[in-house]
């Protein structure tokens, strides 16, 4: 057996960097829900203005990218864009 470790194709990377992408904008979109605290202040910060923003960053991006994306890719989107929509509608509603 060896013990040879596979190097990430380009391919891997950019998959990797997606999903970061994805999640860095739905962090900021929780964030701003209050729904997490906010590393900086320590603090439940409420800003729904910006929370739409970013939602409408990931919708953007996702039409951006249509038939660019692998399966996992435009899995991981649609479900991130879903659930955020979802919560936001439940904090809006308070």
């Amino acid at each position: 057996m060896t013990d040879e470790k596979k190097m990430p194709t380009p391919q891997d990377m950019d998959a990797v960097r997606f999903f970061s992408l994805v999640t860095m904008f739905a962090s900021s979109a929780y964030q701003s829900m209050g729904k997490i605290t906010n590393p900086v202040t320590g603090k439940i910060e409420r800003d729904l203005d910006s929370a739409r923003g970013f939602i409408d960053i990931l919708i953007m991006l996702k039409n951006k990218t249509k038939g660019n994306l692998s399966e996992a890719e435009e899995k991981i989107i649609t479900n991130t864009i879903s659930d955020l929509q979802l919560n936001f509608v439940k904090e809006k509603e308070k």
